[in-house]
C-alpha cells in the first residue's frame, strides 16, 4: 500500500505546489533570466535524458537483459546508484525553476502534458525508490517503476527541450 500512496502523494504534492504558485516569468536560473533560461534548461534536460539512458542501460545489464552480455560486475550497481542520484539532483533546479517561473500551466496541449508529466516524474521517482527498497513487491514492479520514470523524463524532454532546440515547435511524432 505504501508503494502506491507515497508516489501518489509525491505527484500530488508537486501538483499542489505548482498549481498554487504565482508565476514569475522573469525568474532566474544560475544567473540566467527570462527567456534565456529556455536554452539553459534545454541543455540541462538533455544531460538529464542522457543520464536516464545510461541508467536504463545499466539496469538492463544488472538484470541480465542485455543480449549476449556477461553478468554485470559489482561496481555497476554502485555506478547505477551514483548516476541515479546525479540525475535526481540535476532535475531539481530545472523543476524548481519551472514551478516558480510558470507554475502548473494548461495554456495548450504541449504545456499541459509537460506540467502533468513533471508531477508524474517525481511520483515515479518515489515509486522507484520505494520498490527498490521493498522485498515484498512483485518482480514486475521495479521494471514498471523504472519504465514510467524514464518515459516521464523522455516526454518532459520532448515537450520542452526538443521544443526549444527545434525553434519553439515540435517535430511530428
Amino acid at each position: 500500500m505504501l508503494a502506491v500512496l507515497l508516489p501518489f502523494a509525491a505527484a500530488v504534492g508537486v501538483y499542489e505546489w505548482a498549481s498554487h504558485v504565482t508565476p514569475d516569468y522573469n525568474a532566474g536560473l544560475f544567473g540566467v533570466n527570462g527567456v534565456d533560461t529556455f536554452e539553459l534548461k534545454a541543455r540541462l534536460a538533455t544531460a538529464l535524458l542522457g543520464l536516464a539512458v545510461i541508467q536504463l542501460l545499466l539496469a538492463l545489464w544488472m538484470y541480465g537483459r542485455v543480449p549476449g552480455g556477461r553478468p554485470a560486475p559489482k561496481p555497476v550497481r554502485t555506478t547505477h546508484r551514483v548516476i541515479g542520484l546525479l540525475a535526481f539532483l540535476l532535475s531539481l533546479p530545472i523543476a524548481i525553476h519551472c514551478i516558480t517561473a510558470y507554475g502548473f500551466e494548461t495554456t495548450n496541449a504541449r504545456v499541459t502534458i509537460h506540467s502533468s508529466c513533471g508531477c508524474l516524474l517525481y511520483g515515479a521517482f518515489v515509486a522507484k525508490v520505494v520498490v527498490v527498497r521493498s522485498r515484498r513487491l512483485p518482480g514486475w514492479a521495479l521494471p514498471l517503476a523504472g519504465s514510467v520514470l524514464i518515459c516521464a523524463i523522455g516526454v518532459m524532454w520532448y515537450s520542452a527541450a526538443l521544443w526549444v532546440f527545434n525553434g519553439d515547435t515540435l517535430p511530428p511524432v
